[in-house]
């Protein structure tokens, strides 16, 4: 693991917000072209396929943090966005946390991805 530096907290800032973009795309285009559930669905698969191509980036070339670290960084970026962006500024409304296929379930694929993504890279790095 590399020491943690400015950059390195760029880059983990830079591929959480990308994920993040990335998710609200598959949103955007999905809820113009299907139903809501099934946005959600294909949201939920994507999350954490999404991030596990990140992850993957990430811990074959930077990795500043654990997987544990990792996970929850990410993790957080996604939730705070969700959170000030999206339910604060675009819906004004916090209906959309509760729905588990559309934040919770998503939220918990993400970590679980990125965490096992980091875990998998390590132990073949042995």
């Amino acid at each position: 693991m590399k020491k943690m530096n400015f950059r390195g907290i760029l880059i983990i800032l830079a591929l959480g917000l990308l994920g993040w973009a990335l998710c609200g795309a598959i949103m955007f285009v999905g809820m113009s072209l299907m139903t809501l559930e099934t946005t959600l669905i294909v949201h939920a698969i994507g999350a954490p396929i999404i991030f596990s191509l990140l992850s993957l980036l990430y811990f074959r070339r930077f990795q500043f943090t654990s997987p544990l670290q990792t996970a929850i960084a990410f993790l957080l970026i996604v939730i705070l966005m969700d959170f000030f962006l999206v339910a604060l500024i675009i819906n004004k409304s916090f209906e959309m946390f509760q729905s588990p296929l559309g934040t919770w379930i998503p939220f918990a694929l993400i970590f679980i991805s990125t965490y096992l993504t980091g875990v998998i890279v390590d132990k073949k790095k042995l």
